[in-house]
């Protein structure tokens, strides 16, 4: 395995970057440093609101770019780069079978703010670490005409491939629906994935497949794997992701992503 001509690195966020406890390790953001001094551009890529994504990031967020919402959107500081929105007719369909899904938490993304109409408190204490910017609402379809959306994310305490994907497989020949992790699915723009996001920035910074280096754990990682010559895995990966990825490293909790970070700062300095 030759890092020596990696130029872009692109990471998700839970359960491969940020470890259990929902954090980002000081080591990440020493090595973030030394990318920089070898001119690699580094790249996070989340489910995960925007804002979530660089409060996460804080110390970096102006010198990285950030594919959000699964590819709903990407930006590089305020720049945006990419924005997929879902259709109003498509919000309006989805929003009421997913409330006949029981136990079943509705998240619709906006480009700035989430909006919810869950009054469950341990889902609301939850879902704030994912969406730092959002309101909870009466009727979520009462807002649906309001403005763009980039997704509908939903939440069930028990399992998101159990429990929501069989209500709304039948959809997935109109729309994107993604398992994007135990408890979570999204369902977006045909469009909207992390690995037409990546194209994107791929191609602005004119940075080819052989050139990327990407990490990830779940369903909503496969098309972003796709685009990098260098794919990982993350030990603590879904089984699907694990034999898709080209390669594997530790899990998430010990320290996976920075382990191959070292590694292609090492190559470098060959």
């Amino acid at each position: 395995m030759n890092l020596s001509n990696v130029k872009l690195v692109v990471s998700d966020m839970d359960g491969t970057l940020l470890n259990s406890q929902g954090k980002v390790s000081n080591l990440f953001f020493d090595l973030f440093e030394q990318l920089k001094k070898q001119d690699i551009i580094f790249c996070a890529a989340s489910g995960r609101q925007y804002n979530s994504i660089v409060h996460k990031l804080a110390p970096i967020k102006d010198e990285i770019f950030v594919i959000a919402e699964n590819g709903g959107i990407a930006k590089k500081r305020d720049k945006v780069l990419v924005l997929n929105s879902l259709s109003t007719d498509k919000v309006k369909t989805l929003i009421p079978v997913l409330r006949t899904i029981e136990g079943a938490n509705i998240v619709l993304c906006g480009k700035d703010c989430a909006f919810i109409e869950s009054k469950n408190t341990e889902f609301i204490t939850l879902f704030q670490e994912y969406y730092s910017s959002y309101k909870v609402v009466d009727d979520l379809m009462a807002i649906a005409d309001s403005e763009e959306f980039l997704k509908i994310a939903t939440y069930h305490f028990t399992s998101s491939e159990d429990y929501i994907y069989p209500k709304v497989k039948s959809f997935e020949d109109e729309m994107l629906v993604k398992i994007s992790g135990k408890n979570w699915l999204d369902v977006s723009d045909k469009k909207a994935n992390k690995g037409t996001a990546l194209r994107e920035v791929q191609r602005l910074l004119n940075i080819t497949k052989e050139q990327t280096l990407v990490f990830g754990d779940y369903h909503n990682d496969i098309e972003m794997l796709k685009e990098a010559a260098f794919s990982f895995a993350m030990k603590n990966a879904h089984k699907d992701i694990l034999k898709i990825a080209n390669y594997s490293t530790e899990s998430n909790d010990n320290f996976g992503v920075e382990k191959i970070l070292s590694l292609l700062i090492k190559s470098k300095s060959k």
